[in-house]
């Protein structure tokens, strides 16, 4: 990994498009104490980001901010190449559009500089097929976050066929360093790994309306009370590790293994999400959140995730 720079000489990030995803993202690196340098080409970005970044400071602020955190210290460009000139890590948050993707690498291909990784936050793209044709390529990689980017800690690696393995290590390493968990994934297929988890997840619960088998309020319930609380302390398979009392994973699979087999083998429809199933489930969800807006359930959300993350914190050994 010689060829790319020692984590603490990072001082700027560029952050290429700032909807959501990216005023999220530059939140997070500059609660960590870097500069930012922007962009985005929509009309009004820059006062829409800092909206965001006055929004989330205070979370910020309760989990802990880096020495020298300074929210205003970005810098706003007007194109992509100026805002990656002089930066040692790029994040790009593009549009989830193949095309809108590469006219963007097109864009920085030679003005990235030469030991600087991009990072891809694509919730679901190829790495292979984005980065393919460019003369950079060997420096791109996934970097897939779950949002909100500024508050949840996981991050998925993953490279690409151009990609250089030293930076898909270098890209680990990095955002472990500065605070977040990274996961190395072994091979690229639509949706990563925690995508794949949550669609299929998903699945079960779009069918659970679908067939009548309960609420949409209680089918949340039935993971936000009862297993959802387990997995954010544990991983699915640590969890079943545990289902297994003192005979640990094996007595597990022993015990429940028959049954969840035969369960398995019911769940081979795939929902479709027709006019009808789509108003049931946003009747419902609309049904529970009652007068909370959008905002509001944010809000909320960004609220209970901070004393999670600070619990978590304080309870790792």
């Amino acid at each position: 990994m010689a060829q790319y720079p020692n984590y603490d000489s990072i001082r700027r990030i560029g952050v290429l498009g700032t909807g959501t995803i990216g005023s999220s993202w530059a939140t997070y690196f500059l609660a960590q104490g870097f500069q930012v340098s922007a962009w985005d080409p929509a009309d009004g970005w820059q006062d829409r980001m800092v909206a965001f970044i006055d929004n989330a400071w205070p979370h910020m602020e309760a989990l802990g901010l880096a020495p020298g955190a300074d929210k205003t210290a970005i810098s706003f460009h007007d194109s992509p190449g100026d805002a990656v000139a002089d930066v040692g890590f790029v994040q790009e948050n593009a549009p989830e559009k193949m095309q809108v993707k590469r006219d963007l690498y097109r864009r920085i291909d030679n003005a990235l500089p030469e030991k600087t990784i991009l990072s891809s936050s694509t919730s679901g793209l190829i790495m292979s097929d984005m980065q393919d044709g460019f003369a950079s390529a060997g420096r791109f990689v996934v970097g897939h976050p779950f949002n909100p980017p500024h508050l949840i800690p996981l991050v998925e690696v993953v490279a690409g066929k151009d990609t250089d393995p030293a930076a898909v290590d270098w890209s680990i390493g990095f955002y472990n360093h500065i605070g977040k968990h990274a996961i190395r994934i072994n091979k690229e297929v639509p949706g990563h790994l925690a995508n794949r988890l949550q669609a299929a997840l998903w699945r079960e619960a779009v069918l659970a309306v679908k067939n009548d088998l309960a609420s949409v309020e209680d089918i949340n319930a039935a993971v936000a009370q009862g297993p959802g609380l387990r997995w954010a302390l544990m991983g699915p398979h640590m969890i079943m590790n545990l289902a297994g009392g003192k005979g640990g994973f094996r007595q597990m699979i022993d015990h429940f293994g028959p049954g969840m087999q035969s369960w398995w083998e019911t769940m081979t429809e795939n929902p479709e999400l027709t006019p009808s199933l789509s108003n049931a489930l946003i009747e419902g969800v609309a049904e529970e959140a009652g007068e909370r807006s959008i905002n509001d359930l944010e809000e909320e959300r960004d609220e209970r995730l901070i004393r999670l993350l600070t619990m978590l914190k304080e309870t790792t050994r």
